[in-house]
Parts: structure tokens; C-alpha cells; sequence
């Protein structure tokens, strides 16, 4: 198997797998017990938690959650005033923001996935409680002027939610945002657990009652396993940010040239996360594509979404029709992707497109 779906999971991490181990093999201890036993697992906790740290913006608490979903759940439903978002967010804020009651100002976006700069500022105006933006986008890898959006949310006095899921340990996270939503395994950590950032001096009603046993009251027992998986990975992420830097813009280079014409790129090449190459080609079979190559795994869209038989919102939210939605995939790569595999993978892509357009 090829692996080309970076966006919807990331591989776990060797390193972060033996952090894990022992934890789920020889430790049991409840890290909120006060025995020896608890205190050990309570280190390793925190361990983690000041390794995660490193990823985020300083004078802040981070809070350990079941992932990002959480996180973002946590941070609107504790805030309080109208809301203005962008309309390619993941369903997780666009779909948490409208079940909030609160009056929501969902902000279009150009042909290049990217939000107005005016339309934004008109829009974020004193009175707004919540600005939330993603960093980089999961299905076209845009990445939106949070920094700008952050300082307009702070100019009118509104608190500024950055979901950082795709962006972390990639691309530089926002100064001064409030809140920061971030997942272990788009780092190479393991799945079920995530983060949420709380600037100092911000305050955040609970999300989950019970024992509030994790910072900022969150309630809950936390794994130390997910915990110190979820640690080393985003300390590999901090370490190895330069070297995976450059390997992914290779990887690009490479897919955006054996690709050759007749491919399309939606959204920014300027303003883009590297590692997420979503293109389309008119009249293209995405179901018979994958169908035709199921030892490449790569996605048609979110996989949030990928049962839901709509075509995503964040293609027809950047202008395009039904058919180009559908006509799309989106490939993602990465620290372990090989380049001969991906060249491999790229080829046979093309070839089996273009046996669909003869045979049509």
C-alpha cells in the first residue's frame, strides 16, 4: 500500500509507539491517584504536556482532550457572543457554531480558498464574542491570514479560536490567539487524544462536568499512554521541522511535475501547505479511480465526511460545480512518504485517468 492520505491520519510515529508501550503493557496507574504508582503516571503526563507545549504559543494552558473535536467544541460552546467564522472550516466549528444559538456570520472565501481581508475586518466589529479560523485547510491545504484575523478579532475585543490541526509543527501558529485546537495523529501521535491552548488571563467555562481532574477543569481519567505518544510526536515534530520541511517540498515538486497537464490545483499555490496537493481533472471517475487503484490510499475529501454522499463543501465553497467537486482528489504526504512510491503512485494515477478519458 501506498500511503497518500496525510490530511485524514498521519503514520504513527516509531518513537512515539515505544513511549506508548509501556504504559499499555506493564503500567495501569490512574495519573489522578496519589499513590507512588498514580504520581509516576501523573509525570508522565505532564512530561507530555510541556512536550506539546513546545508546538504552541507561550503564556499558555494546555489542556489534554479526546482530539481535536473536542477541543473546538470546548472553546465555542465556552465562550459566550455572536461568532464569525470562515465557510471551508471543518464541520466541527461550522457545525458546533450553528448549534450554539449564537447569531453566526460565516465569512465566503475566493477562487483561491482564501477569506477577504475587508470582508473580514467589516465583519469583525466590537460586539463579536469569537472569531474561528483554521490554519491550514484539511482538504485544499490553503492557509488562511490567521495572524491578520487574530489581530482583527483583538482589535474588536472578541476572543480568536485557531484550529491549528493541520498546521502544527508545519506552519507558524498565529501570535496572541486565545485558543489553539490541535490532534496527536496528524502528528504522528496516536488517535483518541488531542489539546486545547487557553492564553493566560483567558478564561473558559467547562465543556465536561465530572471530577476535573485535567487542567482548565476539564473532567475525564487521561491515558498516560496517549499522553506520551502524543509527547514524543510533537517533540519529533519540533525536531524534525527543517528536514521534513524540505523533504515535503520536494515531494511536491516531484507530484506537480509528473503530473503534467490537464490537472487542475484547487485553491492558493502561493498560500498552501505544501504536503496537500488537491487537483482535479474534468470528467474524471474519482469512485472507479479508486477503485481501479486500491493499493494507493488517497481521498476524495475529508474523511469527517466521507459517508455523508455530499460533495465537500470546501470545493463548491471556493466556486466550483458539482461535477468538478466530484471530478477532485486529494493526495497528502509526508515525513515517511518515499519518493520513488510517490512517483510510482503519481504515474499510475495519470495512466488510469487517461484510460478513463479514451475509454469515454
Amino acid at each position: 500500500m501506498t500511503y497518500l492520505d496525510y490530511q485524514a491520519t498521519t503514520p504513527l510515529a516509531p518513537e512515539a509507539f515505544d513511549a506508548m508501550l509501556p504504559w499499555l503493557r506493564d503500567q495501569h496507574a490512574n495519573p489522578h491517584s496519589p499513590h507512588a504508582a498514580g504520581r509516576k503516571a501523573k509525570a508522565v503526563v505532564e512530561h507530555a504536556r510541556a512536550q506539546v507545549a513546545t508546538l504552541l504559543p507561550p503564556h499558555g494552558r494546555v489542556a489534554f482532550t479526546s482530539g481535536a473535536t473536542e477541543a473546538l467544541n470546548w472553546a465555542i460552546k465556552g465562550t459566550t457572543g455572536p461568532i464569525v467564522t470562515i465557510a471551508t472550516e471543518h464541520a466541527a466549528v461550522l457545525d458546533t457554531a450553528r448549534a450554539s444559538g449564537r447569531p453566526v456570520t460565516i465569512l465566503p472565501v475566493g477562487a483561491d480558498g482564501l477569506v477577504d481581508r475587508d470582508v473580514a475586518e467589516a465583519a469583525i466589529v466590537p460586539g463579536v464574542g469569537l472569531v474561528a479560523a483554521m490554519l491550514v485547510n484539511n482538504e485544499i491545504g490553503v492557509v488562511q491570514p490567521t495572524l491578520a484575523l487574530g489581530n482583527m478579532a483583538q482589535s474588536a475585543g472578541a476572543r480568536f479560536l485557531c484550529d491549528a490541526v493541520q498546521g502544527v509543527g508545519r506552519i507558524d501558529l498565529p501570535a496572541g490567539a486565545d485558543f489553539v485546537a490541535i490532534s496527536a495523529h496528524k502528528i504522528h501521535g496516536p488517535k483518541g487524544i488531542g489539546a486545547l491552548y487557553v492564553r493566560d488571563g483567558v478564561a473558559l467555562d467547562p465543556f465536561m462536568h465530572g471530577g476535573g481532574q485535567e487542567a482548565l477543569g476539564r473532567s475525564g481519567t487521561l491515558s498516560p499512554a496517549l499522553c506520551a505518544g502524543f509527547g514524543v510526536a510533537a517533540d519529533l515534530m519540533a525536531r524534525e521541522y527543517a528536514a521534513a520541511s524540505a523533504h515535503i517540498a520536494g515531494l511536491w515538486r516531484l507530484a506537480v511535475e509528473r503530473l503534467g497537464d490537464g490537472w487542475q490545483i484547487n485553491g492558493s499555490v502561493e498560500h498552501r501547505y505544501l504536503g496537500n496537493l488537491n487537483i482535479r481533472r474534468d470528467g474524471l471517475d474519482v469512485a472507479r479511480l479508486m477503485s481501479d487503484l486500491r493499493d494507493i490510499a488517497f481521498s476524495a475529501g475529508s474523511a469527517c465526511a466521507s459517508g455523508s454522499g455530499r460533495s465537500s463543501h470546501v470545493l463548491r465553497g471556493i466556486g466550483l460545480s458539482e461535477a468538478q467537486a466530484r471530478s477532485s482528489i486529494r493526495l497528502g504526504f509526508g515525513r515517511y512518504t518515499d519518493p520513488t512510491a510517490l512517483t510510482e503512485a503519481i504515474d499510475r494515477i495519470v495512466v488510469a485517468a487517461d484510460l478513463q478519458r479514451m475509454a469515454a
